[in-house]
């Protein structure tokens, strides 16, 4: 009787279990039918995306050349560590083995492999030593990513010309900024399969993604800089900047005839190559960005005007006051309390006083329009980004004293770019050109893409007025003249110093804060190069013709030397030709 009991409860238990396994695979098999027919549509795209993974790979960005075909900016292969977080059991252990070998946050690695992500880049384009090691540690859930790293090999030369390219090695500054289209690398997009763990299983597509050649690289840039005029350029910055504890300085040269830029320093420079370690501060190209008042150089241009305007000519006498000239309220003062003084003279004495009075007589709207003609007041469309227009108001606006100190440099503001592109117009017979700084585009196989041909963008003065101009500019290097510490051996030159007070925050001028410039050109027949010297607060003088002007020596006559340009001989009194 006890035994048909246990066995009653043992079919009743069986009886109970097989309903409930009943029920369980009828309802299994219910939602299995219903996901299957109903919603196959929608888990077939959700299984997917979750074993079809799209990898895309990127072509390796073009290279940066000097005008010499030497290498200024390249892309080398690099690799960079990816972390899968679903694979990792201990992300504290992989943390701290990465924090120690690549030097990043721990902790905040940590942080994101927790934070449910799939996928996350443990460190961006890291060295073969930082991958050698990490490679050894085997560690779970860390792979290689191969990419391209973009690398400088002449460290800090033109570093803010070139410009630098970020982690996604896209351009940030400069050329690698401004021509950031032509030197991107193709992309290409392509589909494999992944198991749950990110593993790639497909053996045919991971092969293919490894081997397929569709990815292009980008164009590459030949500059119309020179390495070895650049380096000559920034080393005599440097140690003008040095002798005269300057807090920066902008060195140009460019070539008169064509506009092209042979070179362009800033002191002080940086490494691009560990960008992110400056002070942004250093990274823009300050040359072509900046505006300031440039001080006596500006009085060349009155002297164009005048003797372009054809109611002057050099030996034409203005008084100067002896050093003090009232204007309305305003005073206008000289270094030296000058007399009568030739129009030549106003410009190798460096007078105020005497540009002042020529402005005068010609009067404002020819003064502006003269200018305006000379550039002032609009960008030139160098191939730089974040140029200054710097300014030039109306003639209209002016009032009396402001027709007066933009005579001599006050009251406007130009660029270096701008200044040196005008100083060219003298140099090269009165022609106005369009600067440039990439002289082509190449192609994978440095087969040329596009050229870049010097633009003429309109006469400025006459023949005649560029040579009685370039006469007085010689004077201003010969005995008695401002700037005879640029005066060269063998060679003639040409030049005009500069001495800008600078204007503080209030909009008032800043006692004892200059920006020191001179500005030139040599030879005076056929001039190979025309070169600009700024100097911005020099603290143990401050006058153009002692502070730039001995390093505008240095980099015309190394330049002169290098390019292989004859020396001169004298044939007459202040006459020099060719000595082959």
């Amino acid at each position: 009787m006890k035994a048909d009991i246990e066995n009653k409860y043992i079919r009743i238990r069986i009886a109970v279990i097989a309903v409930f396994f009943g029920i369980s695979f009828l309802i299994i098999g219910a939602r299995a039918f219903y996901l299957q027919v109903f919603r196959n549509t929608d888990m077939s795209e959700r299984a997917a995306k979750e074993y079809i993974k799209v990898l895309k790979s990127y072509g390796k960005r073009g290279s940066i050349y000097d005008t010499a075909g030497r290498e200024m900016a390249v892309s080398i292969d690099a690799e960079s560590v990816a972390v899968c977080p679903p694979r990792i059991k201990d992300p504290e252990a992989v943390a701290e083995a990465l924090e120690r070998e690549l030097k990043i946050d721990g902790n905040e690695l940590i942080r994101h492999i927790e934070s449910g992500r799939r996928f996350l880049w443990g460190k961006r384009c890291i060295s073969s030593k930082e991958a050698d090691a990490v490679r050894l540690l085997r560690l779970p859930g860390i792979d290689f990513i191969p990419e391209h790293s973009r690398f400088y090999p002449n460290r800090g030369l033109a570093s803010q010309v070139v410009g630098f390219t970020g982690t996604e090695n896209r351009g940030l500054e400069g050329i690698e900024f401004f021509y950031d289209r032509e030197l991107q690398g193709g992309t290409r997009e392509d589909t494999v399969f992944k198991d749950a763990l990110g593993r790639i299983f497909d053996r045919n597509s991971k092969k293919e993604f490894e081997t397929e050649t569709k990815v292009f690289s980008g164009r590459n840039l030949v500059l119309t800089i020179d390495s070895n005029v650049q380096f000559i350029t920034e080393r005599a910055l440097e140690e003008a900047a040095t002798e005269f504890s300057a807090k920066s300085g902008i060195a140009a040269v460019m070539d008169p005839e064509t506009g092209a830029i042979l070179g362009l320093a800033h002191f002080p420079s940086f490494n691009p190559n560990s960008f992110s370690q400056f002070d942004k501060e250093l990274w823009r190209n300050k040359a072509v960005t900046d505006a300031f008042e440039p001080g006596s150089t500006m009085k060349i241009f009155i002297a164009a005007a005048a003797i372009e305007s054809g109611k002057f000519k050099g030996s034409d006498v203005f008084y100067c006051e002896k050093g003090k000239y009232r204007i309305g309220e305003d005073i206008v003062h000289d270094t030296s309390p000058y007399g009568r003084l030739t129009l030549e003279n106003i410009i190798k004495f460096s007078s105020n006083i005497g540009a002042v009075k020529v402005a005068e007589q010609l009067g404002p709207e020819l003064v502006y329009k003269t200018l305006c003609n000379f550039g002032f007041g609009e960008k030139t469309e160098i191939d730089c980004p974040g140029e200054t227009a710097g300014s030039l108001s109306s003639y209209r606006r002016w009032s009396k004293i402001d027709a007066g100190t933009i005579a001599f440099g006050q009251g406007l503001s130009v660029s270096v770019i701008q200044l040196l592109r005008a100083v060219c117009v003298i140099a090269n017979g009165g022609i106005l050109m369009k600067p440039y700084i990439v002289r082509a585009i190449t192609d994978t196989n440095n087969a040329p893409v596009e050229k870049t041909e010097p633009s003429r963008v309109r006469r400025v003065i006459s023949e005649e007025t560029s040579q009685v101009v370039k006469s007085m500019m010689r004077g201003v290097l010969e005995e008695g003249g401002t700037g005879t510490a640029a005066a060269l051996k063998g060679y003639t030159a040409c030049g005009k110093t500069g001495t800008a007070q600078k204007i503080n925050e209030n909009g008032e001028y800043a006692k004892g804060r200059y920006i020191s410039s001179f500005v030139g050109f040599a030879p005076e027949e056929n001039p190979r190069a025309a070169i600009a010297v700024f100097l911005n607060e020099p603290k143990t003088d401050h006058y153009g013709g002692v502070v730039a002007a001995p390093a505008f020596r240095k980099i015309a006559q190394e330049i002169l030397n290098y390019l292989n340009v004859p020396v001169e001989r004298k044939t007459g009194p202040g006459k020099l030709t060719a000595c082959l």
